[in-house]
């Protein structure tokens, strides 16, 4: 099954670009389709590689920061070509 998962990263803390620039760097270095925009990062792939990939990526970046709050929704379809018609 194909899903499409919507990630926002907060790190609360004064340097927190940095900790997101680096997670969206593993994201893009994946095999899997990712997009962004200024408010999120959309990722595409299949559940069962996907979610034990984000699994190990959330906490690998939680690992890095004292606290920090991730933002998660899954759509159970790969809505990765959607273009608006309008």
């Amino acid at each position: 099954m194909n899903i499409s998962v919507d990630l926002t990263l907060s790190p609360l803390q004064n340097d927190y670009e940095t900790h997101v620039i680096n997670f969206i760097k593993r994201l893009r270095s994946s095999e899997f389709t990712v997009l962004e925009n200024p408010l999120s990062t959309q990722i595409y792939g299949n559940y069962d590689t996907l979610m034990p990939f984000l699994t190990k990526e959330i906490k690998r970046s939680f690992a890095d920061v004292g606290i920090s709050v991730l933002q998660m929704k899954i759509v159970k379809t790969d809505r990765s070509d959607y273009e608006s018609d309008f």
